[in-house]
């Protein structure tokens, strides 16, 4: 039987967001495969990748999540078909990264959806290696120097280690301060009858004047020169007369007591040297990537500072010269900071290379690597390879389609005239021709203005605070306020609870943090006793609120809810462990998650439940309902909202809006023509999609990006 692909992917609740590396990740894999060292991403699973009949992204330019849920019902296909949805990290670079520079780039509005106002670039690198380790901002030298700890952990003399017994201390005893000077070193070694011993020894000062270049005669008999790697060859040492101790006496004399040693894989020298010192930087280290993967030097020369060094035409490596090398890098690094270093994606760049030398494609590689730049300070930059790049160099030919495309010489051409029906058209023609194909379908500029957009985000928000909002009552005029709190408490997290006095009878006005909440209230508690009165429970009735009973069933119907329950009444010091250990008999029980409240951070007194299938989430809800936890009696139903949902829905019931009410319904009201337009153009991208999915071959994976406006 032929196997068929598919993804899995385990991210639930808070993990619903995942970054553009995230998906650049998925893209590689998918597109790539193992053959290609791409690997699986860290966040989902590609399973037969090798089945893949071909990878499809569709980028709904001007779209973004507001645009989703504010037409929610007319994404009738979308919402349907699609098994995994997730919110984008805001960037301004992604479309830009996967075209390549200087595409698809407005600087004047990058905002990815609600979320996103006010978050700089910098969000992007949070994950990254380098970020995690050193932080977004510049620092001084001494923040980059290895501690005794790590020094320990790669393998560096240690002063009183019995490892190093007989070793030379350089006598740099003097406290180190942010102005303390760098000093690049490098040693040669051949393979001696004793082990490694330093054969040339080179030092340059901090403006890479070369202060030491010297040969040095090993102790013992020389088995193997390594004259490829260290240029040393018999006739050159035969005359040498310099020893090791002279060396190490000559280095004590040229480096000051506060001197910080630079180099690459620094430990291997200063081990050959027999010499202690206490103030390293180690660019091995200093670059280093996930899972401590570490770039060569020749890598990082050509890559950062754009030099050519260790050179195939040359006999063996130049230890001045990769001294200087890995010093000026340093340099780089102290003066550039961590956001520039992580922003230079050096992982993508060795992965071009290393398929450019797979498929031969000489060009793709200079192409690449002719994108180092000169930014305004003069510092060397080098962009982002785009993802386009590292599929030309594997032989494949992307499709691009939409107002931007690629001509037969790669380059991307603008054609603003061409329609969505005709990116169609071509798309149905072409799209199952193509391996790897980007299919980009545009807004027109008329709907993209921003009191527009401004007016769509207000009644998105008010009508998801509508959702959440319930009216309860009436009331006898002695109520205990209390009792009503904690009666509609058990239904889930409370946001506002204030008293309705405008009425004959008091009424209680309570807006949860939670879809679930309120539909649970309605649910269980209309036509219940609560403090002594027989009270009803209804949402507002508004215009935007005539669908919401249509809107509550699709959101539970909703692919992303499939098997997933809601459990409210819960203690708030329960914790996830806790909560396993309870529902543990539940058969199916895949993953729970346990939200936290996004101001205080505190857990709420509910959670989510995600079965292996429908009819165990069905089977849970029997169970569940009416059973204690703790003492507490609970209440569960279908969820409504998937995670990167309800955290959108939280950031906009905790938002108020800016303008006066007046103001704002006025310019709502001139948004009503623009709106039943921009409807109609949402139906027809629907349409659009439909059509598309339905021509592509099984075994095809297929991404639809709203890549924000």
């Amino acid at each position: 039987q032929e196997k068929s692909s598919r993804l899995s992917a385990t991210l639930f609740g808070e993990d619903c967001e995942i970054s553009h590396d995230q998906l650049f990740e998925l893209l590689k894999y998918a597109a790539l495969g193992k053959c290609h060292n791409a690997t699986q991403p860290s966040w989902c699973h590609v399973h037969h990748q090798s089945h893949l009949a071909g990878v499809v992204v569709i980028v709904l330019h001007e779209m973004s999540q507001l645009h989703f849920y504010k037409f929610y019902l007319h994404f009738r296909h979308l919402r349907k078909v699609f098994q995994h949805r997730f919110t984008l990290t805001p960037s301004s670079n992604f479309l830009a990264s996967l075209y390549g520079e200087g595409a698809n780039r407005n600087p004047q509005n990058t905002a990815q959806d609600l979320t996103s106002t006010g978050v700089s670039k910098s969000s992007d690198l949070q994950c990254d290696p380098i970020i995690r380790k050193y932080g977004l901002e510049k620092q001084g030298l001494t923040s980059y120097t290895l501690t005794l700890d790590e020094q320990k952990k790669n393998g560096y003399p240690i002063k009183g280690s019995p490892q190093c017994k007989g070793f030379i201390c350089t006598g740099c005893d003097q406290q180190r301060t942010d102005s303390s000077p760098l000093f690049g070193l490098d040693c040669e070694m051949c393979l001696t009858a004793k082990g490694n011993e330093v054969t040339r020894v080179s030092l340059v000062d901090a403006q890479g004047q070369c202060l030491l270049n010297e040969l040095v005669k090993p102790e013992t008999t020389v088995v193997n020169y390594r004259t490829r790697f260290s240029g040393i060859t018999r006739k050159m040492l035969l005359p040498v007369k310099t020893r090791l101790s002279d060396i190490q006496t000559r280095l004590k004399k040229l480096l000051p007591r506060d001197a910080v040693l630079v180099g690459h894989s620094l430990n291997c020298d200063l081990q050959a040297l027999e010499m202690i010192h206490p103030s390293v930087i180690d660019t091995s280290l200093l670059f280093a990537r996930n899972e401590g993967q570490r770039f060569k030097l020749k890598f990082l020369a050509k890559a950062i500072l754009g030099k050519e060094i260790q050179c195939e035409k040359k006999l063996g490596h130049d230890a001045t010269e990769d001294a200087r090398a890995a010093l000026e890098l340093a340099q780089f690094f102290i003066e550039q900071g961590p956001a520039k270093v992580a922003e230079l994606n050096l992982e993508m760049l060795l992965t071009t290379e290393k398929l450019a030398e797979v498929s031969g494609n000489k060009a793709a590689l200079q192409s690449q690597r002719c994108r180092v730049q000169k930014q305004p300070n003069d510092s060397p930059h080098l962009a982002k390879p785009c993802f386009l790049d590292c599929l030309q160099v594997t032989g494949q030919t992307p499709l691009l389609l939409g107002r931007q495309e690629l001509d037969s010489s790669g380059l991307r051409q603008s054609n603003l005239s061409t329609s969505n029906k005709q990116i169609l058209q071509r798309a149905l023609e072409d799209v199952p021709l193509s391996t790897f194909s980007i299919i980009q379908f545009s807004l027109g500029p008329e709907y993209i203005a921003s009191h527009l957009l401004a007016g769509l985000c207000e009644k998105v928000r008010s009508k998801f605070t509508d959702m959440l909002t319930i009216y309860a009552g009436p009331f006898e005029d002695s109520f205990c306020l209390k009792s009503v709190e904690k009666e509609f408490g058990k239904c889930g997290p409370i946001q506002s609870l204030t008293v309705v006095t405008e009425t004959y009878q008091p009424y209680v006005h309570i807006q949860y943090k939670v879809l679930e909440a309120a539909q649970l209230a309605v649910e269980i508690l209309n036509g219940a006793e609560v403090a002594g009165s027989c009270i009803k429970v209804q949402r507002p009735v508004t215009a935007a609120m005539l669908d919401c009973d249509v809107l509550i069933k699709e959101l539970e119907l909703d692919v992303e809810n499939e098997g997933v329950i809601y459990v409210a009444g819960l203690k708030k010091s329960l914790t996830a462990i806790d909560l396993y250990k309870e529902f543990s008999q539940l058969k199916d029980l895949e993953t729970l998650f346990l939200p936290k409240d996004l101001q205080n951070g505190k857990h709420r007194n509910c959670c989510f439940l995600k079965f292996q299938n429908s009819q165990s989430a069905v089977e849970a809800l029997d169970v569940i309902n009416g059973c204690t936890v703790k003492g507490r009696k609970l209440r569960s139903r279908h969820a409504l909202a998937s995670g990167h949902l309800w955290r959108w829905i939280s950031q906009m019931s905790d938002s108020n809006g800016k303008q006066g009410r007046h103001t704002l319904f006025e310019k709502l009201e001139q948004l009503s023509d623009s709106e039943q337009d921009l409807r109609k153009e949402v139906k027809k991208l629907d349409q659009h999609i439909e059509k598309l999915y339905r021509r592509l071959q099984d075994n095809t994976l297929c991404i639809v990006l709203f890549p924000g406006v």
